[in-house]
């Protein structure tokens, strides 16, 4: 395994202006992430952390501080450069699932082969694949009204996998969904983690942290461990 961190935060700031005062969203951060890494970043409302994800997942560059990807320096990309990267080296999971109502399950998890360039057949077959393997063999053309919470969240993961990412990042993946469906959805992302895949999860819920190999917490814009 590389020695190198699969993803690097070195003293990132964020400062947004409201009404012409400066906010602090984020306050000198240092974070390293390895390959094969399943952290849950935590935090009250207003701490941070979605901040933080948005910078980790290329949404959006720090005002000054390194994010270093794979060794390479992302903060100060332009959009096409960052556009790029999350469509091939992040794949992004949702509390609202974020899928696209008038498209089956199938069509909604080739988007981000789409944005990649990938051809038709390809798309079709990775898709299917990954679908089948989070357990949605019988839904592949089904519409996002026709599925369960639970469904719709796998087929968000599936969404999220299909373009094999260096990390997934996962913003309060249980928050719209019932308790049972909440493990299922927990025992999958532990299931990826042991496949090698390295996940990030934004959640404000303790059971949810639970579940992780690491707790990161978030308050004021600085990481508290």
């Amino acid at each position: 395994m590389s020695s190198i961190p699969l993803l690097k935060l070195e003293n990132v700031f964020k400062i947004y202006k409201i009404d012409d005062l400066p906010v602090k969203a984020l306050d000198g951060v240092d974070l390293v992430i390895k390959k094969g890494d399943f952290l849950s970043v935590m935090g009250p409302s207003g701490s941070g952390k979605s901040t933080l994800m948005h910078i980790a997942g290329c949404l959006d560059i720090p005002t000054s501080g390194k994010v270093i990807l794979e060794g390479e320096n992302v903060s100060s990309l332009g959009e096409k450069e960052l556009a790029k990267i999350r469509s091939t080296k992040i794949g992004f999971v949702f509390q609202s699932f974020n899928l696209v109502p008038r498209m089956e399950a199938i069509d909604n998890v080739q988007l981000p082969l789409i944005y990649a360039g990938i051809k038709t057949a390809e798309r079709e077959r990775r898709a299917t694949e990954t679908l089948i393997a989070l357990g949605l063999k019988e839904r592949l053309h089904h519409f996002p009204n026709q599925l369960s919470g639970g469904e719709q969240q796998r087929v968000a993961l599936a969404r999220a996998l299909v373009n094999r990412p260096a990390i997934i990042l996962a913003d309060e993946p249980t928050g719209n969904v019932d308790s049972h469906t909440a493990k299922e959805i927990m025992e999958i992302l532990t299931k990826l983690n042991k496949e090698g895949n390295t996940l990030i999860i934004v959640t404000h819920d303790p059971e949810v942290a639970k579940w992780t190999k690491r707790i990161v917490k978030i308050k004021d814009g600085k990481i508290e461990n």
